[in-house]
């Protein structure tokens, strides 16, 4: 393994723009060895504030178990950007998520990131690859993050979608918990404050080069938006594991369905008219 550590974040618009021009010849059947890590990553609390606006969080020191994610996502497009990466970044589908924090963060600690990828598979539709991340504090962990990929050399009817066994899904039928109208400017809000600039979710001409109607929402805000509407009934040490369903076209109005377990919750999000599905998950 190579480990080599940065200086400060990289800039995802400039390694979007890499993913672009190195996308064609990509080729490979393994994942580089190489991990990235960022010894002193601070928090902009202004930043913080920001996220906590657009997910749904109260305003707070305390960091929400998501926003780690956002410190560490430029670490992970740069390995995915890494000519030795087999996978051109554009066309790659988020298909599931699950983070594991020991206790709480505060806006005041300072974080030590460790991004790599692992586990190149096989899959019915084509390969997936987890991409690793670590948050310690003081030499010690307390944040973990797998975050799942597909590379889709079969092709699917259905964009996005991508099951990977794990979180339940409520039962179909159920009666929403809430009803959420999702604006369509959410997915520019969040990359103001993520940096996570896609195209895809930005403008709807270039969504549609991937042939989606609208541009849609970031999967990782919508894992935040579901935790928000937990606030106060979760405690510090969790586990929170999501599957990406379909894809969350902008604007939509959804609905938020939720059960209590014996250790913790589950939920899943839907549109609200046909019920497709956008996200299941579980937090405990």
């Amino acid at each position: 393994m190579t480990l080599t550590r940065l200086e400060q974040r990289p800039r995802l618009g400039r390694l979007y723009a890499k993913a672009v021009t190195s996308a064609r010849g990509r080729h490979g059947d393994r994942l580089p060895d190489i991990t990235l890590e960022l010894p002193e990553a601070t928090i902009d609390r202004d930043q913080l504030a920001s996220y906590a606006d657009v997910c749904g969080f109260r305003y707070t020191d305390v960091l929400p178990a998501t926003y780690p994610h956002v410190l560490a996502f430029p670490l992970a497009v740069s390995i995915m950007v890494d000519p030795a990466f087999p996978f051109a970044l554009p066309g790659l589908v988020h298909v599931a998520n699950r983070i594991t924090q020991k206790r709480a963060l505060r806006a005041d600690e300072r974080l030590s990131l460790r991004v790599s990828a692992s586990d190149l598979r096989e899959h019915p539709r084509g390969q997936q690859f987890d991409m690793l991340t670590e948050a310690s504090v003081n030499g010690e962990t307390i944040w973990t993050e797998g975050s799942t990929y597909l590379h889709r050399s079969i092709p699917s009817p259905a964009r996005g979608g991508g099951q990977r066994g794990g979180s339940p899904s409520p039962a179909r039928g159920d009666s929403p918990s809430s009803i959420w109208r999702v604006p369509r400017n959410v997915g520019r809000r969040y990359a103001a404050v993520s940096g996570d600039v896609n195209p895809i979710h930005l403008n709807p001409l270039a969504a549609r080069l991937f042939g989606f109607r609208r541009a849609i929402a970031h999967g990782m805000w919508l894992k935040a938006r579901c935790l928000a509407a937990f606030e106060g009934r979760l405690p510090d040490a969790l586990t929170a594991e999501v599957e990406f369903k379909s894809p969350l076209l902008l604007p939509s109005t959804v609905g938020f369905t939720s059960h209590p377990q014996r250790e913790g919750w589950t939920f899943a999000v839907a549109e609200a008219r046909s019920g497709r599905p956008h996200l299941s998950g579980s937090v405990h």
